[in-house]
């Protein structure tokens, strides 16, 4: 029997959720936000070599519930498993919404080598020291209407000056769900992490924006994916349930 080779590095994906809610994570197909992080689970391992591992968080909340932070000890806990299983490996945390506030807070953590926060939730007052020395990179839709793209470029701003390395890749013609435009989400967070694990070049204008100065603006901090992805431009169609969630009606005020 061949023996599986120990990850050398990893990829954790975080789901949405909602800003309050103390019960438990709908089952399977029932759990809209996780459902909409599979195909980045997929794209992830199609992309990423064998000792790679890529795994999901698991929320025993569906709320972020004020000042529980309940997504980030569950973010923490999965970290210090996974220190546990397979020493100090380096890890990129994948957020989206809810998700990816908590991936942010959770960077601190020994293992955090860089976050992708996708359409995350960014309230005004968020820590950042926590971010010093990682690398952040932020994705927002400017048409989103459940989070706030201008409040992940004030935090990218922020984050630089603590001692991160940040950008924001704004998705024009997205929304917050991703499933406009869905597949350059995939192929975006997919460079994205392969780069911040050191197993392809980062897209170049993402390498650039994270040597800027930590007094940098977050405006000089932020490219436009069109400019980013060549042909990215052309995929601007709507997926329609592509990853099995339907409209973005159907997510209400999740994050």
């Amino acid at each position: 029997m061949t023996r599986r080779q120990p990850p050398a590095a990893a990829v954790l994906l975080l789901h949405g959720g909602r800003e309050d809610g103390l019960g438990a994570p709908p089952p399977g197909p029932f759990n809209l936000p996780a459902l909409r992080m599979r195909p980045f689970a997929h794209a992830l391992r199609r992309a990423l070599p064998g000792d790679v591992l890529v795994r999901a968080v698991r929320y025993g909340h569906r709320g972020w519930n004020g000042a529980r932070a309940d997504p980030l000890h569950d973010a923490v806990r999965a970290l210090d498993e996974l220190r546990r299983a397979a020493g100090d490996i380096p890890v990129v945390l994948v957020g989206h919404s809810m998700g990816g506030r908590a991936a942010l807070h959770a960077a601190g953590h020994p293992l955090v080598r860089g976050v992708v926060g996708l359409a995350p939730w960014c309230p005004d007052g968020d820590p950042v020291e926590q971010l010093a020395g990682r690398d952040v990179v932020l994705v927002h839709s400017p048409r989103d209407r459940v989070t706030s793209a201008a409040a992940s470029r004030t935090l990218t701003g922020r984050a630089r000056r603590a001692g991160a390395r940040s950008c924001l890749v704004t998705v024009p013609g997205s929304d917050h769900p991703m499933l406009r435009r869905a597949p350059v989400w995939h192929r975006l967070t997919t460079a994205l992490v392969t780069g911040l694990l050191d197993r392809a070049p980062l897209p170049e204008p993402v390498a650039r924006a994270l040597l800027l100065p930590p007094g940098a603006s977050a405006e000089d901090g932020t490219v436009e994916l069109d400019r980013l992805l060549p042909g990215a431009a052309g995929g601007s169609g709507t997926t329609g349930g592509a990853d099995g969630t339907g409209g973005a009606a159907r997510f209400g005020t999740s994050r």
